[in-house]
Parts: structure tokens; C-alpha cells; sequence
């Protein structure tokens, strides 16, 4: 039996033309690829263009004191291994999720800390969503603002970004959507008024105003899904690695904007 929630929000769905059933996804082409900033109101825009009034800053600040604090067994730093950030780490986001040949998959940028941290410095992993992570991850993407997309060059990522597609197209939950039926189908159009954009990946960990905090990718993946009422995977599951693979693969060529800000 379909709650009074899911009624309203299929309704919504419908009033906004997505939940057809016979909705066929075309992918959108380069060219008319755009960021989810191009969306915003221009106050939000200038939120996020100004580093002193863009509070996703707050977490960049303290990823850098947590970047040159030295933690785990081995007392190292980040910055004992890796130096100034501006300058190891300029580029990298761009090019994650990348293949770990250990797992023999894909790891988010998130992972890869953690896996740095149990490795190297044999400090315990960091919970996701914890505020330390986030602020790491956004000090090192960070660095790569301005940098163009350039995830899954790697042909061993081949078919991992061919599961996050399936997955992007696949219907789930109890409204019966699949990601493109929002983001491909139906972009700038609205949903309970707020405007439907095209999901490139582009500025996380960015601050969600919705939220009032930094939040990742993954949180924002699982948020649609528990929309569309279907169950919602865990953080660090191979399925949303490979989905947020699919999403950066998509946005190829556009740039990094860490720490974004969304409504």
C-alpha cells in the first residue's frame, strides 16, 4: 500500500511530467551539458564565488589542519608524505574514482583517504559523512578547482562505469524511476519548485543549503533513491562507487568547483 508520501510525491512526479510511463532516457549530449550552478539564483551563485561567504570553506580549513596533523601508529602526517597539497594533490579529484589494484575496483576519493590513513599511517578509517572525512576530501578537491573532469580514462574502469550507467538507467522503488528519467529526460523543468538539473558531479563535497552542511556524492545519491522509495545502498557499496564513476565519466570536461554550493 502506497503511503500518503509516496502519493503526494508521485503526484508531484506527474504534474512535472517525469513519471510517464513509456519515458524513454536520452542521454545528454556534450554540448548542452551544464552545471548544476547554472541552475541557482544569482545569490546563491555569489555564495559559492566567494570563497569568504561560502560556508563549504569552513571544511576546507580544517581538512588542511587535519592534512598536516600527524595521526594512526606510524605518527604520520598527509603532508609527511604527500607535501603542500596545492601542489601534490592539484588534479587528483578530477581523476577519481580511480582503480585501486589491491581491491581490483574502483575507489572513490573518499576510499582512498581511508585506505592512505590504514595503510600508511595505520590510523582507523573515518567514518563517512563524519566531519574529518569531509573535510579532508574537500581540502584535497579542492585543489582541483578549475581542473577539468577527466574520471574513467583507465580502460581497466571499463565496465564499472558500464555498472553505474545500468544503474543510472535502471528503474527502482516504488515510483518506478531510474536517475535519467529526472536528469537526461526532464532537466530545467521543476519539481515542488525546485529546479531539475542534469546531476554532474562537479563541486562535492559541496554545502547544501537544504542540508546545512557539507555532504558527499554518496549522500546525495542515496537522498534521490529513498525519493523514488526504493532502498537506498550503503555508503562505500560498490554499486554508488560505481554510479558516482558513471556520473564523473559523464562530466568529462567540466570543471572541478569544490566546495560547491546547491540549494
Amino acid at each position: 500500500m502506497r503511503t500518503a508520501r509516496t502519493i503526494a510525491v508521485a503526484a508531484l512526479l506527474v504534474a512535472a511530467g517525469i513519471a510517464a510511463p513509456a519515458l524513454l532516457a536520452t542521454e545528454i549530449p556534450p554540448a548542452a551539458r551544464r552545471s548544476g550552478y547554472s541552475f541557482m539564483s544569482p545569490d546563491s551563485q555569489a555564495m559559492q564565488n566567494d570563497d569568504t561567504a561560502n560556508p563549504g570553506m569552513l571544511w576546507v580549513l580544517d581538512g588542511e589542519k587535519l592534512w598536516k596533523s600527524k595521526t594512526g601508529a606510524t605518527g604520520k602526517a598527509c603532508a609527511d608524505c604527500h607535501d603542500d597539497a596545492r601542489a601534490s594533490m592539484k588534479g587528483v579529484a578530477a581523476r577519481y574514482p580511480a582503480f585501486d589494484r589491491e581491491l581490483g575496483r574502483p575507489v572513490n576519493l573518499e576510499q582512498r583517504i581511508n585506505l592512505c590513513r590504514a595503510r600508511h599511517q595505520q590510523a582507523t578509517p573515518l567514518a563517512y559523512e563524519s566531519h574529518d572525512l569531509l573535510a579532508l576530501t574537500a581540502y584535497v578537491a579542492r585543489q582541483t578547482r578549475g581542473v577539468a573532469i577527466d574520471a574513467a580514462s583507465d580502460p581497466q574502469l571499463a565496465p564499472f562505469v558500464a555498472s553505474g550507467r545500468d544503474l543510472f538507467m535502471r528503474r527502482q522503488g516504488q515510483l518506478n524511476l531510474g536517475c535519467s528519467n529526472c536528469h537526461d529526460d526532464n532537466w530545467d523543468k521543476h519539481l515542488a519548485g525546485s529546479a531539475i538539473t542534469q546531476a554532474h558531479p562537479t563541486g562535492y563535497p559541496l554545502y547544501r543549503l537544504e542540508w546545512q552542511s557539507l555532504g558527499s556524492l554518496q549522500r546525495r545519491m542515496r537522498n534521490c533513491m529513498i525519493g523514488t522509495r526504493a532502498q537506498p545502498y550503503d555508503y562505500g557499496a560498490p554499486e554508488l562507487v560505481d554510479l558516482e564513476l558513471y556520473l564523473m565519466s559523464r562530466a568529462r570536461g567540466m570543471p572541478i568547483e569544490t566546495p560547491a554550493v546547491r540549494p
